[in-house]
């Protein structure tokens, strides 16, 4: 077998890096005020007119280690669509309502507030075929963020399902099970993401 040339063997992994200063930019250049990338940014619609099921409008908030709004992040988001169907290639139960997206891209304004209007979710079966309870996966990118985190947002409507959550149970272990409840009130979901301090949500490590 060849020999690697001396210099080859002596480079290293290059050093992740953070998402820098202009993440929210390059993902959501209308918003940003950069036209001309996309007709429009791509994840703006959860869902179209006739989807089947409990539509709801959910209200984020992202908020630092020091109790700061985080401006310049963006949240993607997933989810079943009411039957817990996901509009997937991979999804093998059956089809997903065809009014139904189930993903979603969103930047925060300066005061680290995003909204979305989107159905509630049906229960999803988890790896060993236990059911999970409703739930919306959010995955939060911005400066100073080596790597994406992923938390999920359960519903406060929902204690009897939440109970069961294999991924809210381990939570629960250390206390911090109630930073990925998402407090329902009407047809309004109010969800805060703390990204470190006292109050940080439970993100997952896939």
């Amino acid at each position: 077998m060849a020999m690697l040339p001396s210099y080859l063997a002596e480079l290293k992994e290059t050093p992740s890096q953070t998402a820098g200063p202009y993440v929210h930019i390059g993902m959501t250049p209308n918003w940003s005020g950069i036209t001309g990338v996309y007709p429009e940014d791509p994840g703006l619609e959860v869902i179209k007119d006739g989807v089947k099921g409990e539509r709801i409008t959910v209200n984020v908030r992202v908020i630092d280690g020091g109790n700061n709004p985080v401006a310049d992040c963006v949240v993607e988001i997933w989810q079943a669509d009411a039957n817990g169907i996901y509009n997937s290639p991979a999804e093998h139960r059956g089809k997903a309502d065809p009014n139904f997206i189930g993903w979603g891209r969103f930047p925060a304004d300066e005061d680290g507030r995003l909204s979305f209007e989107t159905i509630k979710p049906g229960a999803v079966p988890g790896p060993k075929g236990a059911m999970m309870a409703p739930h919306i996966s959010m995955w939060i990118v911005a400066r100073g963020i080596n790597v994406g985190l992923l938390t999920r947002m359960y519903f406060s409507d929902e204690a009897d399902a939440n109970a069961k959550d294999g991924v809210l149970a381990k939570a629960r272990m250390s206390g911090r099970d109630k930073t990925m409840i998402g407090k329902r009130e009407g047809d309004t979901v109010t969800f805060d993401i703390y990204l470190q301090g006292e109050n940080e949500t439970a993100f997952l490590d896939v």
